[in-house]
């Protein structure tokens, strides 16, 4: 007998299931949100910058759902000088943002996402290659310690679902309904056939946004939903469930992506605020520091705001330029207080004073909005 979905072949669900006035609406909401990210992400012409800017906060918050937290300082701390990154959870941030570098390199070089570019991501992220389960014993638990649920236990069932997971993905004919919708219904198949033994759920929450890139929805993997989660875990979590309860009851369906429509909605509102910062601080100093100092160029501009902490290394390597001349910009921007010069060890790294504010005031604001 054929397993109940979110277990069975996604070809038994009804696209009209998903008709209802409020997901249509939402959706449409949604889109619209996601339409002017992604006009906004495409109106700055190094869009590298907020790859790793975004993506580095991305990876911070959806950690923390797996209770790696780490701090702002000791992130970019880490994206600055790796080699000497000595707090596991910065170590673990760091992974994910490989992972997630390697995902959207996959996409964009083939147009597919398949099971193979999940195997990779995960790879990146755990460090290992122990890929799909094969043994059997995974369950999860909740804050008491009590499984709540139970993912397939068999290997080749897990093989078999993760492929039919793929010809979803890829193959739109399979399921005529808007791509959102189909976000979220994916997100809930992986995220219940638990594929690997680790890593479930920030590959997961990978998917989502190369989901989104794939379909063209988005250019650059900009859009991440790790910061909605974490302040919505409680109903996340119950509506997860509750689908993998009653997974033949519509109304429970209509429900999660309910809740995932929302949080693409507001979260994309909340990027288009954190990007149009980003963009008006670039701006600005491009403005000034080619007004006010003759080593002006875009290369040094682009640098400054890939890396949140940069240092003479960096502006060495990206402006081809000699260690002294490096150390000259930098300690000239320092003194202009375009960065904060910091000392770390026997070397230094430079703070974008306005970059830094944007990053972690976002998180501050919606913080206390959660």
């Amino acid at each position: 007998m054929t397993a109940p979905l979110p277990l069975g072949p996604l070809s038994r669900l009804r696209a009209s299931d998903f008709e209802t006035t409020a997901l249509l609406k939402k959706t449409t909401d949604a889109g619209r949100r996601l339409a002017e990210l992604k006009g906004l992400a495409a109106s700055i012409p190094n869009q590298g910058i907020l790859i790793n800017t975004l993506g580095l906060q991305e990876a911070k918050d959806s950690s923390a759902i797996e209770n790696i937290v780490t701090t702002h300082d000791e992130l970019f701390r880490g994206d600055a000088f790796p080699d000497v990154l000595t707090q596991p959870a910065a170590k673990e941030v760091r992974h994910y943002v490989q992972a997630l570098r390697v995902g959207f390199q996959r996409v964009g070089q083939t147009g597919l996402l398949t099971a193979n570019h999940l195997l990779e991501i995960q790879a990146e992220l755990e460090h290992n290659n122990a890929g799909f389960r094969k043994l059997p014993g995974t369950s999860l638990k909740n804050a008491a310690g009590q499984v709540v649920y139970t993912p397939p236990q068999d290997a080749n069932e897990v093989i078999a679902l993760m492929r039919d997971l793929e010809h979803f993905i890829n193959n739109d004919a399979l399921f005529d309904a808007d791509p959102l919708i189909k976000m979220a219904i994916v997100h809930h198949q992986f995220e219940s056939i638990h594929p690997f033994y680790d890593g479930n759920g920030r590959t997961g929450r990978i998917l989502n946004v190369l989901y989104l890139v794939q379909k063209g929805l988005l250019d650059i993997p900009v859009l991440y939903l790790s910061r909605h989660i974490v302040r919505t875990k409680p109903d996340y979590y119950r509506l997860l469930q509750a689908v993998r309860e009653q997974a033949d009851v519509p109304a429970v369906w209509q429900e999660w992506v309910l809740y995932m429509l929302t949080a693409i909605e507001q979260t994309a509102q909340q990027t288009i605020g954190t990007v149009t910062d980003i963009k008006a601080a670039l701006l600005d100093y491009k403005h000034r520091i080619r007004n006010d100092y003759k080593f002006y160029s875009q290369d040094l501009i682009n640098n400054l705001f890939n890396h949140p902490y940069t240092k003479i290394d960096f502006v060495e390597r990206d402006l081809k330029v000699s260690r002294l001349t490096a150390t000259k910009y930098l300690d000239a921007l320092a003194a202009g207080g375009f960065v904060q010069k910091v000392k770390q060890g026997r070397s230094n790294y430079y703070i974008n004073q306005a970059l830094n504010a944007i990053l972690t005031r976002a998180e501050m604001v919606e913080g206390a909005q959660g």
